[in-house]
């Protein structure tokens, strides 16, 4: 993935380099290193893909959640 792509799906899911570095276990320099390499890994694809239909399932989750709880 591009570097300029990375950085919207970083946007676009609401976190930083330095959150992703947290979250993967991966030091911010090496993150930070991709630029100059143009793009990131081929891994960091499938992770965000796979990041966002967690955060989607997530929200599901706990929606069903609230709404048994109020009954």
């Amino acid at each position: 993935m591009k570097i300029k792509d990375f950085e919207k799906k970083l946007d676009d899911i609401g976190i930083t380099k330095k959150d992703f570095a947290n979250i993967v276990g991966a030091a911010y320099n090496g993150i930070i290193n991709w630029n100059s390499k143009g793009e990131t890994p081929k891994w960091v694809d499938s992770w965000m893909d796979n990041y966002i239909e967690a955060k989607k399932y997530n929200i599901i989750k706990n929606t069903v959640l609230d709404i048994e709880e109020e009954k």
